[in-house]
Order: C-alpha cells, then structure tokens, then sequence
C-alpha cells in the first residue's frame, strides 16, 4: 500500500436518537443515526402503527377515476 493516502481508521461512537450508543471503527470520529438496532422494530419485536387504513383510502380517491374508466370501456 502506499503510505500517506489512507484515511486515518480510528474508534467511532455512534450515537442513535433514542440515546444508545456503541462504539465501532471508521474514519469518524462520530456517527449520529436516527434509528438502530435498540430501537427498530424489527429487533424489538414492537410494530408501529402506522395509518394504513388512512393510506388505504387515499390510493382509492387518487385511483377511483381510473378504475370507473375502466369499467366503463368493459361495457
């Protein structure tokens, strides 16, 4: 390799919005994320809810004239 062209690769504190912290290496000194494996629900076990319903609808309204066109070319 040659010398002098690296980044230096050093410990890093990565710090989560919801106060955990670990310590790593990278060329940071520090990381700050918004979401880890403390947290996330997939490794918690904890589901979110989430507006599905209210997601739901609004595909419907955004996409009912499209399948009323539809409908109406079938007949």
């Amino acid at each position: 390799m040659k010398k002098d062209i690296h980044p230096k690769y050093q410990k890093c504190v990565v710090k989560c919005a919801c106060g955990n912290t670990f310590e790593t290496r990278d060329t940071m000194p520090e990381i700050h994320v918004e979401i880890c494996s403390e947290c996330h629900p997939f490794y918690t076990g904890k589901k979110k809810l989430m507006d599905s319903a209210g997601r739901i609808e609004k595909f419907r309204k955004k996409y009912s004239k499209f399948q009323t066109k539809k409908e109406e070319k079938e007949q």
